[in-house]
């Protein structure tokens, strides 16, 4: 009986510990870059058209919801994306997939030291610091610092063009990134653990000053 009791729980632990990843590609991470000041036509970001959505998972849930960003720009020389920074208002965060208090609960916990500490750290912020060409015309591979909980490391991902003309710029991107790597270690509960990346789906929406 007791051999029985081990293997169950042994088996039960790591079922656990096999929490797969959201989907989405993980971006190459690297220490923090210098930021050169781009020079071409600048572009303001919409909050209002502009969306970013976060997916996290644990063994027994996936959750997702979205983040506003405060404010942002693009920056364009001679037609080509150059750099630009973003602000995210990080208490905004909201959960799109549960109601009522488990809801306010994950939020509450999201926002608490554990995860985010929105009240610390009230913005998290991207800034572009080298946008390479690709084979395909509709896909850009962009680096930029991302400051999480006062934590900044440079990522490197691929962003797709869906619009530049003379007064709009579309862009959208879909990544992960490792929570350890910006602190955001809160491991789960030993029977549900939460997987080690986030992914982030982000589509920016921006209109000629």
């Amino acid at each position: 009986m007791k051999k029985l009791f081990l293997v169950v729980v042994g088996a039960g632990l790591f079922l656990a510990s096999c929490v797969s990843n959201p989907e989405g590609e993980k971006a190459a991470v690297q220490e923090t870059q210098e930021v050169a000041v781009a020079k071409g036509d600048s572009f303001q970001l919409n909050p209002q058209e502009s969306v970013l959505q976060w997916t996290g998972r644990k063994v027994s849930a996936t959750h997702h919801g979205k983040v506003n960003f405060k404010s942002g720009n693009l920056v364009f020389n001679n037609g080509l994306l150059s750099g630009g920074s973003f602000i995210v208002d990080m208490p905004s965060i909201t959960n799109e997939d549960q109601e009522g208090e488990w809801k306010e609960k994950l939020v509450g916990h999201l926002s608490s030291p554990d995860f985010f500490n929105t009240t610390e750290h009230p913005e998290a912020k991207f800034e572009i610091t080298e946008v390479k060409k690709t084979d395909n015309p509709n896909q850009l591979v962009v680096s930029g610092n991302l400051t999480i909980k006062g934590i900044t490391k440079n990522i490197t991902f691929n962003a797709d063009v869906k619009e530049i003309s003379d007064t709009k710029a579309v862009f959208s991107t879909d990544f992960n990134i490792a929570r350890e790597d910006w602190e955001l270690t809160y491991p789960g509960k030993p029977d549900d653990l939460i997987a080690k990346e986030i992914n982030f789906k982000v589509d920016l929406v921006a209109n000629k000053i």
